[in-house]
């Protein structure tokens, strides 16, 4: 087992090899990571099976083991996100813009890799191959520090991804897995200055914050998602139901699932019971204000300030009525983190009001929020969803997960 020093040592190394390859060749790399996955199924399960057994013994809840599982058809989606990758623009040496100066200075904007990035995450194997592929595609090497709970699978897939990369030339050390997983070694990958350039985290609250307050590198903060629905005085309600059904009950460990409803007055008498039906088969736990339980009556929990603001991850939802959209955004932006929003509305002037005022990475108008990924917004993969507003918001893919440059070109001016 390799430690931290001697992993970082290595991404460090690699990084120039990684950040010459060619467009050709960075894709040949990912096309056999891709086949490598699919030849090795079976592998990779009996690994999975063995994380998600232990993580039933040590009590892990529904929401952490679903998002631990893997399954064929999941797989299946690792490796077609490897190739969509590989399908994507190599951003990298894209001229952003070019100017002339009045002197004759040629000034232009380069993209560049960002040379060694650091990810740090908890019990999701997806995004070991997710980020491998993300940073080799943008021509960076990656240290990658899972959690304890998916251990055996990533360190199957690191070896495949690996071992598929020094099958075709290119160099292995553009992947690396931490292997000790413990706090320590944690702590002190946030301190790798003068090897890591930026360390990304992506899991629950608690992880974010210890990495945004013992972070001295860079870090790009992903956040978690408390994430609304509103539906508008002039929703189509059959509509509103099946999209809340939709971002509540479709996957309820992902930061893009709905974790609360707002429903404006007029129409609340008419929309909760048809939310409450199509919430009952997942037996959704309501937890609503006065108006919500006066409608929907005493199984509806009395809701709390807490439960405004809590990423559930669970099959609970929060519920409110508001007198109107401004009260409604109002709501939102005191309580939400920033990540998924949406409206569900026919009026144009609402539609628009929500977008330019709801303060949120990702803002629907008629849509579900569980659309903010990186797959399906046509980025391949995704690193995270980026939740502050310096570089990077949104789901993040290969363009965030590079730097620039400025490259001046001149004919012997001096100043």
């Amino acid at each position: 087992m390799r430690d931290l020093i001697t992993i970082a040592e290595a991404a460090k190394a690699a990084k120039a090899a990684v950040g010459r390859l060619s467009a050709t060749r960075k894709n040949e790399g990912l096309a056999a990571i891709a086949d490598a996955l699919l030849a090795h199924t079976d592998e990779i399960l009996a690994a999975n099976a063995e994380d998600v057994a232990a993580g039933r013994a040590n009590g892990l809840d529904e929401g952490l083991i679903d998002r631990l599982s893997l399954t064929p058809a999941r797989i299946e989606g690792i490796a077609e996100g490897c190739r969509q990758v590989a399908a994507l623009p190599d951003p990298v040496g894209e001229m952003l813009w070019q100017k002339t100066r009045p002197n004759g200075l040629r000034i232009g904007l380069r993209r560049v890799p960002m040379g060694v990035i650091g990810i740090i995450y908890e019990a999701r194997p997806n995004v070991t191959v997710d980020a491998a592929a993300l940073c080799f595609k943008a021509g960076s090497a990656c240290i990658l520090r899972g959690g304890k709970e998916a251990f055996r699978t990533s360190l199957c897939l690191t070896g495949l991804m690996r071992d598929a990369l020094a099958a075709c030339g290119l160099p292995a050390d553009a992947i690396n897995l931490v292997e000790d997983t413990s706090r320590e070694t944690a702590t002190q990958m946030m301190r790798l200055n003068g090897y890591l350039d930026v360390l990304i985290p992506r899991g629950g609250a608690g992880l974010i914050r210890a990495v945004v307050q013992n972070a001295t590198v860079p870090v790009i903060e992903t956040g978690t998602g408390n994430c609304h629905v509103y539906v508008d005085a002039t929703a189509d309600l059959e509509m509103a139901r099946d999209i809340l059904r939709n971002a509540k009950c479709q996957r309820i460990s992902v930061c893009n699932a709905a974790e609360s409803l707002l429903v404006h007055r007029d129409v609340a008498a008419d929309f909760l019971p048809l939310a409450a039906a199509a919430l009952a088969p997942d037996h959704v736990v309501i937890h609503g204000c006065p108006r919500t339980r006066e409608i929907l009556g005493e199984a509806v929990l009395p809701a709390t300030e807490e439960d405004y603001g809590r990423e559930y991850l669970a099959y609970e939802i929060s519920c409110k009525v508001v007198d109107s959209i401004d009260e409604a955004i109002a709501h939102i932006n005191a309580y939400n983190t920033g990540h998924s929003e949406c409206i569900v509305t026919r009026s144009y002037d609402a539609a628009r009001l929500f977008q330019d005022e709801v303060d949120a990475a990702c803002v629907y108008v008629n849509a579900s929020t569980r659309f903010t990924d990186g797959f399906e917004f046509g980025f391949g993969a995704e690193i995270g969803i980026s939740t502050q507003k310096l570089h990077a918001r949104g789901p993040m893919g290969l363009e965030a997960l590079t730097s620039t440059k400025y490259v001046i070109d001149g004919s012997g001016q001096v100043r």
